[in-house]
């Protein structure tokens, strides 16, 4: 299934993606796709149903998140060998994990704000797991069913704030808008081999980032298996899992957005995202 949430900000209904690419509405069925909305249980009574016998969403509504009221925004980093390697970066013995504020997600094609006094805003492809039925300590083996889906996510970056302001990297990943998730939420059977998928990103209609999932470092699964260790996964937790080569830090010299730029990106099978960076204004 590909399912999504639509409408304005903070108002998104569920809905579906028949297999004529039309949106169907879900919140006949559920309220949300968030929480126990997103356990194994409740996906199973949605995939029973036929997407045509569901109302046909007039219009060309807003696409939100594709996942609503996340709790714990889990995010890793240098998870690419080939990104770690334009870097300069050792690739990590285990994964390195780091939160964004859950109130930065934001929908695919919704305006990005650069931040009040930001100079080094940065972009990031990136394949995000939605979590289904959770858990704590789950075996590696496990870890898929664990899953509720899988999406599209933009893991926005303001470096200096995350490598120059001391600490932690949580300081340049969770401002305002840097989370835009969707369009879809893909649910795994729909994905042949996560663990194979091209991902690319432009800005301004340059392609900047080309890369793939198979040059993971430490795969989907695995994420899930090691994160449980760690903490509790609910149903409805994201983790986003790390970017391939081509992110403005790695160019020589670096590159970074001002405002005014439109990024675009994308990952086979889990759809796109088009976002314009504009500058903060009080």
């Amino acid at each position: 299934m590909k399912l999504v949430r639509y409408g304005a900000f903070g108002q998104e209904k569920p809905g579906m993606i028949d297999s004529a690419g039309k949106l169907r509405d879900l919140s006949g069925q559920l309220p949300d796709l968030a929480g126990a909305g997103l356990k194994s249980a409740s996906l199973a009574k949605l995939k029973a149903l036929s997407p045509e016998s569901l109302p046909l969403v007039s219009g060309t509504p807003r696409i939100g998140a594709c996942v609503g009221d996340v709790r714990n925004f889990i995010a890793v980093g240098l998870n690419f060998a080939d990104h770690a390697a334009e870097t300069g970066a050792a690739i990590p013995a285990e994964p390195i994990l780091f939160n964004k504020a859950p109130n930065c997600i934001v929908g695919p094609d919704d305006d990005v704000i650069i931040p009040k006094n930001s100079t080094k805003t940065d972009w990031e492809v990136e394949l995000a797991i939605v979590i289904g039925d959770g858990g704590s300590y789950i075996a590696e083996k496990d870890a898929m069913a664990a899953i509720a889906g899988f999406c599209v996510c933009n893991d926005v970056s303001e470096r200096e704030f995350q490598i120059e302001r001391g600490g932690q990297w949580a300081k340049g990943k969770g401002c305002p808008t840097f989370g835009p998730l969707g369009p879809w939420l893909v649910t795994p059977d729909e994905i042949k081999d996560i663990q194979n998928l091209a991902m690319w990103l432009e800005v301004d209609g340059e392609r900047v980032q080309n890369g793939s999932t198979k040059t993971m470092i430490f795969g989907a699964a695995y994420l899930v298996h090691y994160i449980s260790q760690f903490m509790r996964l609910d149903a409805g937790d994201v983790i986003t899992t790390g970017t391939p080569p081509g992110v403005g830090l790695g160019f020589k010299p670096p590159r970074f957005l001002k405002g005014g730029e439109t990024v675009s990106l994308g990952i086979e099978g889990l759809g796109t995202q088009k976002q314009k960076f504009k500058p903060y204004a009080a």
